[in-house]
């Protein structure tokens, strides 16, 4: 469902899930600024990778494929949490190996990470006009972060809502679907040029891993976001049809 007046916050990270949502809001709504945060992250070079994902978004091939975006893609904003690196070591901020924890949660868990960047988009989205804030969060294909599922995003909104004296909704278009779905969903969004920008731009491996190019994207290939895109790829492959054309 499009939704010609609203202006709409993505928080873009660069990585194959934050860039299929960023494209699902350029599908739906007038305006779409884009938000990411420098936390101290382990994969760093995210944040130099978003910037090419973006640069392919406004180029000319994909813009022949969806014109309906064209003057959409507004402003980027980066904003500094540096101060969740000083809340203790985790997998994603320090040189540490990747392990289950006693609480079953690995060690990639940053806690309070996802509620701290939707509260700061939200602070954002108030001063730059936008009531929607899309995030790429998911049920399906997670960790298990406490801070992932369906039921603290809908707590969120109301807070933000309160909070803010003003009406914001979370849209999370990624919730119940698992990777191959997402890249399907990709597909039907900006079709084969959207997933190639993907593939080619978008950084998931939670080492910072740029080096190997895979027929899934660049990554360790080991690292467990690399798993799950890597599975993910081949799912969908399984259900393409082969035959040309």
């Amino acid at each position: 469902m499009s939704h010609p007046s609203r202006h709409a916050l993505v928080l873009f990270s660069g990585g194959q899930d934050s860039t299929t949502c960023l494209a699902w809001a350029l599908s739906r709504y007038a305006r779409v600024e884009t938000v990411a945060f420098d936390y101290g992250q382990r994969h760093r070079i995210e944040l130099d990778a978003r910037l090419n994902v973006l640069q392919a978004l406004r180029g000319e091939r994909m813009m022949r494929q969806r014109p309906d975006w064209a003057g959409k893609l507004g402003e980027d904003h980066l904003l500094d949490l540096g101060v969740i690196g000083q809340l203790g070591a985790t997998a994603m901020t320090e040189s540490i190996e990747i392990v289950m924890q006693e609480n079953g949660l690995p060690n990639t868990f940053v806690p309070g990470r996802n509620l701290m960047f939707l509260t700061l988009a939200a602070a954002l989205g108030y001063r730059r006009g936008a009531d929607v804030l899309v995030t790429g969060v998911c049920e399906t294909d997670f960790s298990g972060y406490p801070d992932c599922r369906d039921d603290t995003m809908k707590a969120q909104q109301v807070a933000l809502s309160l909070g803010l004296g003003s009406r914001v909704t979370i849209d999370t278009p990624l919730m119940w679907i698992d990777k191959a779905d997402t890249w399907q969903l990709a597909h039907d969004l900006g079709g084969q040029d959207l997933v190639e920008i993907i593939v080619e731009h978008s950084h998931t491996c939670y080492l910072g891993e740029r080096g190997t190019r895979h027929a899934w994207g660049h990554g360790c290939g080991a690292c467990p976001a690399c798993q799950l895109r890597q599975a993910g790829w081949l799912r969908w492959h399984q259900t393409q049809d082969p035959s040309p054309g």
